[in-house]
């Protein structure tokens, strides 16, 4: 069996950024970045850090980083801790003005949120992944926009029984070449996934399964991909509720797993399903370029509309 959507997962270990080196004061619980600040600073609210990698060096495992004004943080980052950044409101942008990821999470057994970020690269193509994440325990990103890097957000943890949420977040046009998906859920097993409010649009893949991994996605968007909305591995299982699946290039879903679909809606794809899928009887299908038939769960059900 292809394994299409996952061709460029098997890079998710790319070369991590360098921790930054900061002036030594003591760690802080919380701290402070602004577009105005100075690393030379204590990261405190009156003297705020200028990129988050100097904040990072002064917050202590578990501690918060808040954004103080709108602006453009030019500079990525690696994490290693457990850490909220919380940018909610300020329209925080990270530009990364180099080759490699626009934030890297390397945190084995920590907890790391994300919050109200965007995340842009500086030269179309020339970054790898907007959120990398190679270690952690659970990843929570949130309020996010991720676009323009050959891949969106790249889950490859490898130490089982990982969780990543990610909610009202945008991953668009993260496209490269025709196999760049935006999101890659490609950790080892166990790995639950949440998906809430996504929107992944204009990316090679919307989003990519791999074995092992149990996702949800629920009332979301996943258009306008050259591929595919949803592809599934073998060993993959992906519950889809309450989304839309449209104008996707090749299929909306591509399916060698297992998929299961909900009151959500297939519709202007060039082909609406290929493999098989279980129905609960209340998806919406019409205007595709014809399609595999899910099979009704219970035997009975029928959707609604036509390929």
């Amino acid at each position: 069996m292809r394994k299409i959507a996952l061709l460029m997962a098997v890079l998710g270990a790319t070369v991590l950024l360098q921790p930054y080196s900061a002036p030594a004061y003591a760690a802080s619980a919380r701290t402070f970045v602004s577009h105005t600040g100075n690393d030379s600073n204590p990261c405190s609210e009156s003297s705020p850090c200028l990129t988050f990698g100097g904040a990072l060096a002064q917050t202590s495992d578990g501690g918060e980083i808040d954004c103080l004004d709108a602006g453009d943080y030019t500079s990525a980052f690696h994490i290693m801790i457990s850490v909220t950044i919380d940018c909610h409101g300020t329209n925080a942008i990270v530009w990364n003005f180099n080759t490699g990821d626009g934030i890297d999470i390397d945190a084995p057994g920590k907890t790391v949120v994300l919050r109200g970020i965007d995340i842009v690269p500086a030269f179309s193509g020339g970054s790898s992944i907007g959120v990398n994440i190679v270690a952690a325990t659970t990843v929570y990103i949130e309020d996010c926009v991720v676009t323009g890097f050959i891949r969106g957000i790249n889950d490859v943890r490898t130490t089982g029984l990982t969780q990543l949420f990610v909610k009202n977040t945008v991953v668009r046009n993260n496209h490269f070449d025709t196999n760049s998906p935006g999101i890659v859920l490609a950790a080892a097993p166990k790995n639950a996934v949440v998906l809430e409010n996504v929107q992944s649009l204009g990316n090679g893949y919307g989003v990519a399964v791999a074995t092992g991994n149990n996702v949800v996605i629920s009332r979301s968007v996943i258009s306008g991909n050259g591929i595919a909305g949803i592809e599934a591995d073998p060993g993959a299982e992906v519950f889809v509720d309450n989304t839309e699946i449209s104008h996707n290039g090749s299929y909306g879903v591509l399916t060698f797993g297992a998929v299961a679909l909900a009151n959500s809606d297939i519709s202007f794809n060039s082909s609406s399903i290929s493999g098989s899928t279980v129905s609960y009887g209340n998806n919406r299908m019409f205007g595709n370029g014809g399609g595999t038939t899910p099979t009704p769960a219970g035997g009975t059900s029928t959707d609604f509309g036509q390929q």
